[in-house]
């Protein structure tokens, strides 16, 4: 395996890594932008408020986007799994 390589992989995890958090993450930054907007207009400022609607936020967003999160994430397990030997054995293919 060339350094090229390592580094395509590498690259590949991470993108797939912020595109499958990126839902869950969006729903909490915009639950969060939307609470402290209450929260100052209300000057209510407790920190527990904030926590349980975002969380009802992420876990209404994974539910909705799991069938979408388990394609990708299979797509890109079944493709780096096919790809290992002409990875490790480039001469060969």
């Amino acid at each position: 395996m060339s350094i090229d390589q390592a580094i395509d992989i590498g690259r590949e995890a991470v993108m797939m890594t912020l595109l499958i958090s990126a839902p869950a993450l969006i729903a909490a930054t915009v639950m969060g932008l939307v609470i402290g907007l209450i929260q100052a207009l209300t000057q209510v400022q407790d920190q527990t408020v904030s926590f349980v609607p975002k969380l009802a936020a992420m876990l209404i967003v994974v539910s909705l986007t799991l069938p979408w999160l388990i394609t990708r994430m299979t797509d890109y397990s079944q493709n780096l799994l096919i790809n290992i030997p002409q990875t490790l054995v480039p001469d060969l293919f």
